[in-house]
């Protein structure tokens, strides 16, 4: 409940800083319907970035570094079968109940014979996951998302998303742990890990890096939603 608490703060400063901005530059920044908060949105993009570079990405050549690949490979493995409680959650709220199945399929089979996660013996067995969080289940349901948001350490987000960022927090597993100093331990190490699958990002970027992201953030958003089904949109291009 206290990273609800923080995630709230986040929230709430994101849009009080945001909804500051005086007409003038709202006007000279919104050239993008999607994104009315550009200029606030830029500034957060650029404390990102310097706190990625400075921080997260030290520490996470560290660990990969001094974790031997295995290891590396059973903690994202470990996160991965945490995510297919969301995964089941948001399924079963969509009602693709054949899908909600396989989550379920790859829990006890993974949390069981794959030792609490460690090994993902379920897609050894051709039960692969298929990522769902609440802001997909909202769009599912026709709720629109809103404005283009950069929240300080979350990164790329709407207004959907951040409201059901909320909700995904609060189901997570990891919120059970006691006591809660364990919970940002895990956190912490999610984040690594999260960040180390990403690779160099700098390589995959081109043109304005602040463009860039927030069109493959979009983009990729709608193709989730969308379970994959093409957008309509003739602006639509794939990343």
């Amino acid at each position: 409940m206290k990273l609800i608490y923080i995630a709230g703060l986040v929230t709430s400063f994101v849009l009080l800083s945001a909804c500051s901005s005086t007409p003038q530059q709202t006007q000279q920044q919104a050239s993008d319907a999607r994104d009315p908060w550009q200029q606030f949105n830029r500034k957060t993009h650029a404390f990102n970035t310097v706190l990625d570079e400075k921080l997260l990405v030290p520490v996470v050549n560290v660990y990969k570094d001094v974790a031997p690949d295995p290891l590396e490979k059973g903690v994202s493995n470990f996160f991965s079968n945490l995510n297919d409680v969301g995964n089941l959650l948001n399924h079963s709220l969509q009602l693709k109940p054949l899908r909600a199945a396989k989550d379920l399929g790859r829990l006890v089979i993974n949390t069981t014979l794959g030792l609490g996660g460690l090994i993902d013996v379920a897609s050894d067995m051709g039960i692969y996951q298929q990522p769902e969080d609440f802001g997909q289940t909202l769009g599912y349901w026709g709720v629109n998302p809103g404005p283009y948001l950069v929240l300080p350490f979350l990164g790329p987000s709407t207004l959907r998303d951040t409201g059901a960022t909320l909700i995904d927090a609060g189901s997570s597993p990891i919120n059970q742990y006691d006591p809660v100093a364990h919970q940002f331990l895990i956190y912490g190490v999610q984040v690594i890990d999260h960040r180390r699958q990403l690779g160099d990002l700098e390589a995959l970027i081109s043109g304005d890096p602040y463009v860039f992201i927030r069109e493959a953030y979009l983009q990729r958003r709608e193709h989730l939603i969308s379970d994959g089904v093409p957008s309509q949109d003739d602006e639509f291009d794939d990343f």
